[in-house]
């Protein structure tokens, strides 16, 4: 058979659209193909895989053995039937298969051709097999596709290194290992994946390698072409016809040579190569190329474009341009350079740099999504977290959010300010346990999910438990019949739930495994709530416990994630100390406050979300609340009517007295007529805003209903629900209370 073309000639191995005149040499007994009724053609296929020389093996997706030849049966001293369905790794356990195994990950995940070190030796026997074998041996990683070009499995084939030395024309070729053991895709940065792809490359494989990125990376229309099983072999490609001009910006440079400058663009400029240009093919084709310095599409390229000088004033006399692909997504390209000084790269240096560059573009891919789903998670976390915090009679407040910087991604740490009826006011923070997209969606779910319990009035114990109960439905539908992770629907999340009310200043307070809330007196001292820890939600069968406690009007409540408290360079206490103090300094704005506590305790970006919550109580005082017990006695409706009339006209709001007349006329009428006595009126004035507020002992909630047209009655709370700018009914520990509010603009 005919040698391969030499390298920087119009045959150089992997060039696009390279050919050779040469063709093998043909045995007799092969003079045409095998035709299709032929006795056994069928088998064919069968017998190329069970009598080849090579070891061969083939993994599913799951890194499992489906198939093994004879070779690989000898070689390792199993049966098929032994190896199969177990992982590299448990067949020959040692590091070179760990490897391998990993290699076969990115070939699954990436799509792309793959090499390792041989785990085993072709001919080698059972006690031997374990060892990396002398002179090296290859493995060849090859995906396989469906008809859909979906990856369903991996083919490992083992290349004698023996019967490879001649590949690179006698000289000394770098073993895959040796080039790829740097460290590429160590972090989620797709620049500094680049850099190490580079760093990898020089001095060890070329004299200079430059990494561009595609500004808008492209989607494969279709897998890349198949990758032959032998590694010195020029691959043959197809290019696509109509190329267009390719935007890039260059990402990373690295030259072995001192004092010679960067070729071409700066690190971070953005340029675009020519249509005809050897990159635009590659990107084209899907293929890396091998090009010498008198190669005229090397020409050409200088020809076109101003920007290809540097070829000829670098010195290159023989260049590789590889594409970056990964997950059927083009990313860009690296080109490889040589100096006079060092043989022109032949097929093997080609196929060592497409390893490289595969596993450069597995990271950069991942860097890619990593840097989506942050943006997305970010994006839909604003959306659900308040954008800005009401303007409230009970409260003054002020928040911050900080997401967290680490490469774990945005967590579930939301807050909520909940206003309730009475003029009351409900505070709550949380912590979803998990980073990302699916940490967000659930925070999402529960945010929502607490504001229409608090809607309900419920107390924060029993707000606690409804919300437990919750997520124990939930994660039970997420982890499925298999059962899914610990942290599914949101188990281990935290919450701090409070609800202020300003008429008395009292303040009840229950936690789900949230860190207690920090209080600031109007003194100055500054101490933490005792209130029990209780459970994280999601865990079920354990209770939840409230406390009540006074707030003086002025009392400063500071709500916050742990991550306020988890900072890498001090200790919880010491975080403490520092909110405390941070906290006790005066200060002429609740901003002022935050921005001090978090000046305090974060030196660096947060490891994990940070949500502060500071709220400055204030008071409802005696003239601006109205109370009266009523008997249960159907007259007792008129005197309601004329107490509230003169109250109004206290509070200077007479405009406003006819519709509150009707309103409290209907309300006690409801009480008097279906509830039980104690019966209590109470009015309410918060600014802009009138409460009128009925209780009665009976627990039975009221509700609309379609009065026909010759009812004498049922059809008071639809007069109250039109009215009134809302209207309600929440549960006490005796009774029950029907509120109702009115808006008092435009009186």
């Amino acid at each position: 058979m005919e040698e391969l073309p030499a390298a920087g000639g119009d045959g150089g191995p992997g060039r696009p659209g390279a050919s050779s005149d040469a063709s093998p040499a043909v045995p007799p007994s092969a003079t045409g193909p095998a035709a299709p009724g032929a006795p056994g053609a069928e088998l064919l296929p069968e017998w190329v895989f069970v009598q080849s020389p090579c070891l061969q093996a083939v993994f599913d997706v799951r890194l499992r053995l489906v198939r093994a030849n004879a070779g690989m049966e000898r070689a390792l001293g199993l049966s098929e039937a032994v190896m199969r369905g177990l992982r590299l790794t448990e067949i020959v356990p040692n590091p070179v298969s760990e490897e391998t195994e990993r290699r076969m990950q990115r070939v699954v995940e990436s799509g792309e051709c793959g090499h390792a070190d041989a785990f085993v030796r072709p001919g080698a026997g059972p006690d031997t097999g374990a060892t990396a074998p002398t002179p090296p041996s290859s493995v060849v990683l090859t995906p396989l596709r469906d008809a859909g070009g979906v990856v369903r499995g991996v083919s490992l084939v083992v290349h004698d290194g023996a019967a490879e030395g001649g590949a690179g024309g006698g000289r000394e070729v770098p073993q895959t290992s040796e080039v790829t053991g740097a460290g590429i895709g160590s972090t989620l940065d797709s620049a500094r994946t680049a850099q190490e792809l580079a760093d990898a490359a020089v001095p060890r494989l070329a004299d200079f390698a430059v990494v561009d990125l595609l500004e808008s990376p492209g989607q494969g229309d279709a897998p890349p072409p198949p990758a032959s099983s032998d590694p010195t072999a020029a691959p043959v490609t197809v290019l696509a016809a109509g190329l267009a001009p390719v935007t890039v910006r260059r990402a990373a440079v690295r030259s072995a040579l001192e004092g010679t400058g960067q070729p071409g663009a700066a690190v971070g400029q953005e340029f675009v190569y020519p249509p005809s240009s050897p990159p635009a093919e590659c990107l084209a084709a899907g293929r890396g190329a091998v090009y010498g310095a008198a190669d005229p599409a090397i020409a050409r390229w200088a020809a076109l474009d101003p920007g290809a000088a540097w070829i000829a004033a670098y010195g290159t006399h023989s260049m590789m341009v590889v594409p970056l692909r990964a997950g059927g997504v083009t990313l860009g390209l690296a080109v490889f350079g040589r100096h006079p000084r060092r043989a022109p790269f032949q097929a093997r240096d080609l196929w060592l740099a497409e390893e490289l560059t595969t596993r450069a573009a597995v990271g950069i891919h991942n860097a890619h999504r990593h840097s989506r789903e942050h943006t997305s998670t970010m994006t839909l976390q604003h959306s659900l977290l308040p954008h800005t915090l009401p303007h409230l009679t009970a409260l003054e407040m002020a928040s911050r959010y900080l997401p967290a910087g680490s490469e774990a991604g945005v967590g579930g740490d939301w807050f909520d300010v909940i206003p309730l009826s009475g003029a009351r006011v409900a505070l709550v923070v949380g912590d979803v346990v998990g980073h990302g997209m699916r940490a967000a969606a659930t925070m999402g779910r529960l945010r929502t999910a607490v504001r229409t319990l608090a809607d309900v009035d419920l107390p924060p114990d029993e707000l606690l438990t409804h919300l437990d109960d919750l997520i124990i439905h939930l994660s039970t539908d997420e982890s499925g019949p298999g059962g899914g992770s610990e942290s599914a629907g949101g188990i281990g999340t935290t919450c701090l739930y409070v609800v202020y009310d300003p008429v008395t200043c009292r303040a009840t307070v229950a936690r789900a495994g949230h860190p207690p809330p920090a209080v600031v007196s109007r003194e100055g001292s500054v101490y933490l709530l005792d209130v029990p820890a209780g459970p994280p939600l999601g865990l079920g069968g354990l209770p939840f416990e409230a406390v009540e406690v006074e707030l003086p009007e002025g009392s400063v409540l500071a709500l916050y994630t742990d991550g306020l408290l988890q900072a890498r360079d001090h200790d919880i206490d010491e975080a403490l100390d520092g909110m405390f103090a941070a906290l006790a300094r005066p200060a002429a704005t609740l901003e002022t406050v935050c921005d001090r506590v978090l000046t305090a305790l974060l030196t660096h970006p947060p490891d994990d979300d940070v949500a502060l919550l500071v709220a400055r109580t204030r008071a409802l005082h005696a003239d601006r609340v109205a109370l009266w017990d009523l008997p249960s006695d159907p007259s007792v409706v008129a005197r309601a009517r004329r107490e509230t009339t003169e109250q109004l006209t206290v509070w200077g709001l007479e405009d406003a007295s006819f519709v509150t007349e009707l309103v409290v006329s209907e309300l006690v009428t409801n009480a008097i007529r279906y509830g039980a006595p104690p019966i209590q009126l109470r009015l309410i004035h918060e600014n802009d805003t009138l409460i009128c507020e009925v209780s009665d002992a009976s627990n039975t909630a009221p509700h609309m209903r379609r009065a026909r047209i010759f009812d004498e009655g049922g059809r008071g709370l639809l007069l109250v629900a039109q009215l009134a700018k809302r209207w309600g009914t929440r549960q006490g520990p005796v009774g029950k209370t029907i509120w109702a509010e009115q808006s008092l603009t435009g009186y």
